[in-house]
Parts: C-alpha cells; sequence; structure tokens
C-alpha cells in the first residue's frame, strides 16, 4: 500500500478495517495532508486503548485459561454517603469486549459514565444491581449490607458465573470460586464495569430523590458528607433516605432513632 497514493477515505479503511502494516502507519504519519495525519494520530490512540484494555482483561483470560466460561466483576458504589442506598453491580462481559474509556468509575467522568453504562447494559453477557436502602444499612451496618448486596446480584445473575471478581470484599459463601482483588475496579474489566453499572444506577436515584427532597442538594453531592450538605441537614434535619447510623445524621436525629 501506498499512502500518499491513497484518498482519504481508502486510507482510513487501510488502517482501521484490519491490522495495517507499521511503514504504511508511519508513512500516513509523515504524509503532507493534516486529514491522513488526523487518521493515523487516532489509529495510534485507539491502538494504545486496545493495549490498555486488553491488560484490564488478565484475570478474566486467567480464568477462562482456568476452565471458567463466565466470569463476573462484582463492586458497589455509596458505602460512604449519608444518605441513599448503596447499590451492587454484577456484570459479566464478552470475553475482551472492546469498551473504550472503560475504566475505574471515580476515574471516569459523568457523560462518559453515562455512555459506557448505556454500552455495557446493551453488550454485556449479564448484568444484576442489588439496592440495600438506608433502612437496612442502619439495621445490620454498611459493610454488612454491602456484602448481602453482592451476595444478591451474584447469586441473581444469569447464567451463572463459573468464577467472580470483587473488588476488595471477600465473599467466602458463594458457591463458585471468587478472586478479592484490591482496586480490582482499575485492574479488571469486569469489575470495572460494575462500578460503571453501580455508580450510574445509584447516580440516577439520587436524581430522582432531589425531586422529592430538594432542600438538600442531593443530585450536587448524591448524598456525600459535603459542606452543603451537613448545612441542609442543620437546616432541615434528616429525610427518610438518610442514614441514621452515620455521624453527623445519628446526632442530628435524636435518641429515639433505632440503630
Amino acid at each position: 500500500m501506498n499512502a500518499a497514493e491513497m484518498k482519504l477515505k481508502d486510507i482510513e479503511n487501510a488502517l482501521f478495517s484490519g491490522v495495517p502494516p507499521e511503514d504504511f502507519v508511519v508513512a500516513c504519519e509523515a504524509d503532507a495532508r493534516a486529514g491522513v495525519q488526523r487518521l493515523a494520530k487516532r489509529y495510534r490512540r485507539e491502538q494504545a486503548e486496545r493495549a490498555r484494555l486488553g491488560a484490564l482483561y488478565t484475570y478474566e483470560y486467567a480464568a477462562r485459561d482456568e476452565g471458567a466460561q463466565y466470569v463476573a466483576g462484582v463492586d458497589e458504589a455509596g458505602r460512604g454517603p449519608l444518605a441513599g442506598p448503596v447499590a451492587v453491580a454484577a456484570v459479566i462481559l464478552p470475553f475482551g469486549l472492546f469498551l473504550p474509556g472503560l475504566n475505574d468509575s471515580k476515574k471516569v467522568t459523568p457523560k462518559k459514565r453515562e455512555l459506557l453504562y448505556e454500552e455495557i447494559l446493551g453488550k454485556a453477557v449479564a448484568v444484576r444491581v442489588s439496592i440495600v436502602d438506608a433502612a437496612t444499612i442502619d439495621r445490620v451496618n454498611i459493610y454488612q449490607a454491602t456484602m448481602n448486596g453482592m451476595y444478591d446480584a451474584i447469586l441473581h445473575l444469569e447464567p451463572k458465573p463459573d468464577k467472580v471478581l470483587i473488588d476488595a470484599v471477600e465473599l467466602t459463601k458463594l458457591p463458585m470460586p471468587s478472586l478479592s482483588i484490591i482496586k480490582g475496579d482499575a485492574k479488571s474489566a469486569s469489575i470495572a464495569a460494575a462500578s460503571i453499572v453501580a455508580k450510574v444506577t445509584r447516580d440516577h436515584m439520587m436524581l430522582k430523590y432531589d425531586a422529592e427532597y430538594p432542600q438538600y442538594g442531593f443530585a450536587q453531592h448524591k448524598g456525600y458528607g459535603t459542606a452543603q450538605h451537613i448545612k441542609a441537614l442543620e437546616t432541615y434535619g434528616p429525610c427518610p433516605i438518610h442514614r441514621r447510623s452515620f455521624e453527623p445524621v445519628r446526632s442530628m436525629a435524636g435518641d429515639d432513632v433505632p440503630i
């Protein structure tokens, strides 16, 4: 292929419809046409992203090599807020699914999270979300509530996973093998996908709560203990979705609130 003799559309097809020779890519980078140079830069960015995402599937590929057909990633959103539920997601991705921008939800912009959320729901083998409300969190504590949500999400996946990858938490009562990975949402594609689904699901819920309790600003802080939220709590006191077992909500709610 001689890039200098090709039209822009033909160059684009050559770059992105297969694996072009390296000397062809180099020639495109050196081409005098700005459009060709842009295509070459786009190709390099996509290849770098494919390499990054390929590394994110390391745990999934290892499980596949052990015989697993379906590998689930599990993560939660909302352990720290003063209000609202904790959301837990379990996701089974096709091995090697290319999801540009997939990462720990905390490292992804809100706009990109929404796009990835829709793409994950459309392309995943299975997705399950479990919601644990504030009242349950108060009754059993946030750690137990999170574990309960994880068990629920995993056990209701269809098809059933052959192995489960979990962000940080160890689940010892699963009927299938599992692996707890510290900072797993930055190391495993499946866990990263679960973190996106859990975060976006919870954010959507907090937007609905914002319409129901507009004085607290849930749309802005999603229930976390920001200065704005604390000030609203001091002014209006807790509402039904506040976690009474969390300080300073507990002190503001009074001693008659069951914990």
